[in-house]
């Protein structure tokens, strides 16, 4: 349980929270100037101290390296008392558990980083065994260079004794390299502690520096946090040192660790700069609800793959609209692009699609026609059609279409009708002509397919039909089509297909609202008891006995699904109140925080 300390925003791992002291501190930061060691009980005993609100103070301790013997660890044990003021207790990754406290420091931080899977291991461990509402500290190994790192994996608290030993010690820090003072021929950097002239620049002057540059660096980190792009920022940073790189690797193969702490949707750009794009939770995660969530509902069209575009959404772009003029509703179309993969045009809004941003070489590496391939083959064994139309150039997506075809797995033969650049009149021409005969579908089918497209990919496979697919004016779920929609794509919105349960002039009961930002569905009381009535997977948060209002805080939760994620739309009930709203925190860390916004709250009924 923890009192002086809250998480603010999330991004993966990473967050910015605020340790609540007389004077609130932002996270991550140094944790210097605020922290008050009692004491290490190898050197003697000591005394709890009282404590206040002005600082974090540090319960007597005994630190642990790396590798110590359980028996060990266990038989010198030291007990933590419940304290009435801002605490930190001193534990080690393998022995860490809850104690009580606000912030928790890991003794053994010296014995793994550096080692890039020893650095992933031990923070995956210690942060399962400590409470996620606490923050979370490294003593003696930040530096301007692995901060960003640091951060990006989850720790909230450094301090300044690594930069500065290695200053006094001769070693000038940057954000991107340490250099031997001695090497210098000019100071790059002008922070005060640079200011002076290099020949006066003293290795005191120098050990300011570093910390000067620790701070100015963890500011990056925090701006970073706050714009939902630390990721990307990473993705250059740790290219910088071996270990930084090797780490990075490793906790893209820790999926659990970041997709439970990697929201759903968010308003920040996915910058498509590096192969290890195609590792992220957001490029994964899209990836396989496409191929597992996902199921055309145009079954009697061919599917038409296009290339992707650089105007997102797509339909936006001049390159598409030449496409539609061609297609003219007579087939599915689904883009094809690097690093997303593959995108059906009902989820062309959906976070991260119309979100990312990749550079445009005309040419693809092996790994990205590796994985649009393995995704474009995953999605043609999932979905029936009655043929493929493949208007796509020659570099890179003739590649990925032809290995597709060749895959045994696939049943599908593939027509090409780009003749030279796909938007030239010839190879339209060339997608006019294959499309003939083949019926068009209608405004209304394409609207229903959009929203049940959403739904399935939000909440679970066949959430589409058995939310949307039919209606009766209890709001249970039924056969056929029981919604309509009104609105101008994307801004749709979905009503229950009975008239006489809406108000005079709307066409029935509203369910929910396509939302065009994050491409998501944003339900009303209606449709949120319809959806928790029907057979879709739901999102629960159980509430205790009150009525919220405007949010709902970690406190107030009694229990809430696991595969609830930051973005997630959650149906909230308690004895005395139901509502619906997004989520704040994950599923998990709403049923142990004790402090924090768990749900923000769009509609509520008192019981």
């Amino acid at each position: 349980m923890t009192d002086y300390f809250e998480v603010h925003e999330r991004d993966g791992a990473a967050r910015l929270g605020e340790v609540r002291l007389a004077d609130p501190v932002t996270t991550p930061a140094i944790a210097d100037p605020f922290l008050d060691d009692a004491g290490s009980l190898w050197a003697g005993d000591r005394e709890v101290p009282d404590g206040d609100e002005t600082a974090l103070t540090v319960f007597p301790h005994r630190s642990f390296p790396a590798g110590t013997r359980d028996e060990v660890r266990e038989s010198f044990a030291v007990d933590h008392p419940d304290a009435a003021f801002p605490s930190a207790a001193v534990v080690d990754s393998e022995g860490a558990r809850d104690l009580g406290a606000d912030a928790y420091l890991l003794s053994d931080a010296k014995g793994f980083v550096g080692h890039g899977e020893a650095f992933r291991d031990a923070i995956v461990r210690a942060k399962a065994a400590l409470p996620p509402d606490a923050a979370f500290g490294l003593s003696g190994v930040a530096t301007p260079r692995n901060a960003a790192l640091l951060a990006y994996a989850g720790v909230d608290l450094v301090d300044e004794t690594l930069a500065r030993t290695k200053g006094t010690q001769g070693m000038y820090l940057t954000a991107d390299a340490e250099h031997f003072l001695e090497d210098l021929d000019e100071l790059p950097c002008a922070c005060p502690a640079c200011a002076n002239p290099r020949s006066e620049f003293t290795r005191a002057d120098c050990a300011d520096h570093n910390v000067n540059a620790l701070r100015a660096e963890l500011r990056r980190v925090r701006e970073r946090i706050r714009s939902g792009r630390l990721r990307d920022y990473v993705e250059g940073q740790a290219r910088h040192e071996g270990w930084l790189t090797a780490a990075f690797r490793e906790f893209d193969d820790q999926w659990a660790y970041l997709e439970e702490r990697t929201p759903l949707m968010r308003d920040a750009e996915v910058t498509a700069a590096s192969a290890e794009t195609l590792d992220r939770v957001e490029i994964r995660r899209f990836a396989d609800r496409v191929t597992s969530r996902y199921r055309n509902g145009f079954s009697d069209q061919p599917l038409v793959l296009v290339p992707c575009s650089a105007t997102k959404p797509y339909s936006d772009s001049q390159s598409h609209r030449q496409f539609h003029d061609a297609i003219k509703w007579r087939g599915h179309t689904v883009s094809m692009t690097s690093p997303i993969g593959v995108v059906p045009q009902e989820l062309e809004t959906t976070y991260p699609a119309q979100h990312y941003d990749a550079v445009v070489t005309g040419d693809w590496s092996e790994d990205e026609i590796e994985f649009v391939a393995e995704v474009l083959r995953r999605y043609l064994e999932r979905n029936d059609y009655s043929r493929v139309v493949a208007h796509v150039p020659e570099d890179g997506y003739r590649e990925i279409c032809e290995r597709v075809e060749r895959n045994p797995e696939v049943d599908a033969e593939f027509e090409y009708t780009c003749v030279d650049h796909p938007t030239t009149d010839e190879s339209l021409s060339e997608l006019n002509a294959a499309l003939q005969g083949e019926p068009a579908y209608s405004k209304r089918e394409r609207e229903h397919n959009t929203v049940k497209a959403l739904a399935d990919y939000l909440l679970g496979d066949g959430a589409g039909d058995d939310l949307f697919g039919g209606g009766a004016a209890d709001g249970s779920a039924g056969d056929g089509d029981g919604i309509k929609t009104t609105g101008r794509y994307p801004k749709l919105q979905v009503w229950g297909d009975d008239s006489d349960a809406g108000r005079e002039g709307e066409p029935g009961e509203q369910l929910a609202t396509m939302v065009p930002q994050y491409g998501t569905l944003s339900f009303t009381l209606a449709g949120a008891r319809r959806w928790v009535a029907s057979d879709a997977p739901t999102k629960r948060v159980e509430i205790d006995g009150f009525v919220p209002h405007g949010s709902v805080l970690a406190p107030g939760v009694v229990d809430a699904d696991d595969d609830i994620r930051v973005g997630d739309e959650v149906a909230i009930e308690g004895p005395k109140a139901f509502a619906v709203g997004r989520a704040e925190m994950s599923g998990p860390e709403m049923v142990v925080s004790t402090r924090g916004v768990a749900s923000e709250v769009r509609h509520v009924d008192e019981k």
